[in-house]
């Protein structure tokens, strides 16, 4: 690049040099100047509102922002001065697409995270779950976007890489094929996000069960979901596979959520008093929701009997922690009030050997 160059008209014009300088100075510091004050007047405004969406948005464009605007300054005085315009038009081609590709991602992230605030303040879990889930698929794929533009662009700049891109199109079919063979697992993850964010198979936040898996959708990813089990374990499962087989959702439409509890009782056992204490001690749980209370014989065998106490709650968490304090109080009841019912089976050899003892 530095060939071009006239080494005889540059290098011995010291004073142009020292003015091409001065010129940039100026111009990163009344660049820098103007960028403080809009941004001091844009923070004010914001702090005058009562929402903070508002401020993230300022923030988030306030680094790109001052490198644009430098830019902006250099590039004004490339046109006045032949030393600056010699090196800007070289660097340009490099720095423009990178700060234009920094300032749509800042935009891009300012309003994915406005929009997830509004989503969390919601009152509706369901809704809000929806919206998260589609401001973080269509977030990162405007994300993938603006760095798959960003990157060839500046790629473009190169003048090696423009020849070869050239000589791409010129082979366009074969270069088709290429591409596309290349490109596909990236184009079926891409596909398979943007289907996620419209059909909404699963959102943020469900309670799901994939490939014996249970636990909490905690990330979307374009090409992966990550479900969060209650040992703090996670489970990496591909989006594709989310879509093409068959899972279980247990906060599909809402929270709320119905369970059983069952007792493998002895057939002789008597089950009114049963059911008595079961929905007494049943009314005294604050997790019931008191859409579901019931006990019912579900089978009955020569050897023994099931029982199924059924309860619901309004969040699968309150389920989990009435059904374990239900199945604890029954069976140590059962043990105090009625240990007949329990089965045994268990060798009492002592009192066999009193039976037959003479």
């Amino acid at each position: 690049m530095f060939r071009e160059l006239d080494l005889t008209r540059y290098t011995l014009d010291l004073p142009a040099l020292i003015h091409a300088v001065s010129y940039v100075v100026l111009a990163v510091a009344a660049s820098l100047l103007i960028h403080s004050a809009v941004f001091a007047l844009l923070r004010r405004i914001a702090a005058r509102t009562e929402t903070g969406a508002d401020d993230l948005v300022v923030a988030k464009l306030h680094a790109p922002s001052r490198w644009a605007i430098l830019a902006v300054g250099i590039s004004l005085v490339a046109q006045v001065d032949s030393w600056v315009a010699y090196f800007w038009l070289g660097v340009s081609k490099f720095v423009v697409p990178a700060l234009l590709g920094w300032m749509a991602f800042a935009i891009v992230r300012a309003f994915a995270l406005v929009l997830d605030i509004r989503a969390e303040a919601q009152e509706e879990l369901a809704a809000a779950r929806s919206q998260r889930t589609r401001i973080a698929i269509l977030s990162r794929t405007a994300t993938f976007i603006i760095v798959f533009i960003t990157v060839g662009l500046m790629l473009l700049g190169i003048p090696g890489v423009r020849q070869v891109g050239v000589t791409l199109m010129a082979s366009a079919g074969l270069a088709a094929l290429a591409v596309g063979a290349a490109a596909q697992p990236a184009l079926k993850s891409l596909i398979a996000g943007l289907q996620m964010a419209i059909t909404e198979p699963v959102r943020i936040g469900d309670l799901v069960v994939v490939d014996g898996f249970t636990g909490r959708i905690e990330e979307i990813r374009m090409s992966f979901v990550v479900v969060r089990m209650w040992d703090e374990r996670a489970a990496i499962v591909p989006t594709s596979r989310l879509l093409d087989t068959s899972f279980e959702n247990w906060s599909r439409v809402s929270e709320k959520l119905s369970g059983p509890v069952f007792l493998h009782l002895d057939p002789a056992t008597e089950v009114a008093p049963i059911r008595a204490e079961f929905e007494r001690f049943l009314e005294q749980q604050p997790e019931w929701d008191h859409r579901m209370g019931t006990l019912v014989m579900t089978e009955a065998h020569p050897e023994s009997i099931e029982l199924r106490l059924g309860m619901s709650s309004n969040s699968i968490g309150d389920l989990f922690a009435l059904r374990s304090r239900v199945r604890e109080h029954m069976l140590d009841w059962l043990r105090r009030e009625m240990p007949d019912a329990l089965l045994r089976h268990r060798l009492e050899v002592e009192a066999a050997n009193a039976r037959v003892r003479p």
